[in-house]
């Protein structure tokens, strides 16, 4: 019998860095066991290079990854979500689209990197900040035993990974 895949869905405002990441990622290290969307509520209509240039450094695929926006999601046909993330506090704030089959959602903020000023370098940094807890939430979400789980243990267990910030905690 094979398992179930899940839909997880990751929003932010433009879909263009921290989404981005978090779709690659989940779609990396995922295991066939989900797939991963991205959207935006206003999206930038392109990805941001140091996204892209992070992925790859990591071996990570990048084909396919695009700004778009979340209507895409609650149309017709679509997907149905089975989770949905925010993971920048501008979109956690906007009225989202409704999701079909009440999908179980959390916030998952972290900082913009592409809104950090300065060189390339410091660009790069605040990218791999993002990528790095991202992928420590991504990974721990994956190990969730999720059949065992009722609705209500599986929301304050994606809650509280939202609430992650280092290694520490």
């Amino acid at each position: 019998m094979s398992e179930r895949v899940f839909n997880v869905l990751f929003l932010c405002t433009g879909n263009s860095a921290r989404s981005i990441l978090a779709e690659a990622i989940l779609s990396n290290i995922g295991k066939g066991r989900f797939r991963a969307f991205s959207a935006g509520s206003h999206p930038a209509g392109r990805v941001n290079p140091f996204a892209l240039e992070l992925l790859q450094q990591q071996n990570f695929g990048t084909a396919g990854l695009r700004s778009k926006n979340w209507d895409e999601f609650a149309a017709a046909g679509a997907p149905q979500m089975d989770f949905v993330f925010t993971v920048c506090d501008d979109a956690a704030g906007e009225v989202c689209p409704v999701w079909p089959g009440k999908p179980v959602t959390a916030h998952w903020g972290i900082a913009d990197p592409a809104a950090v000023a300065g060189s390339d370098a410091e660009k790069r940094k605040a990218f791999t900040a993002a990528f790095k807890l991202l992928q420590r939430r991504i990974s721990l979400f994956t190990s969730l035993p999720l059949a065992k789980l009722d609705a209500l243990a599986l929301k304050r267990e994606v809650d509280r990974i939202g609430r992650l910030r280092e290694q520490g905690e």
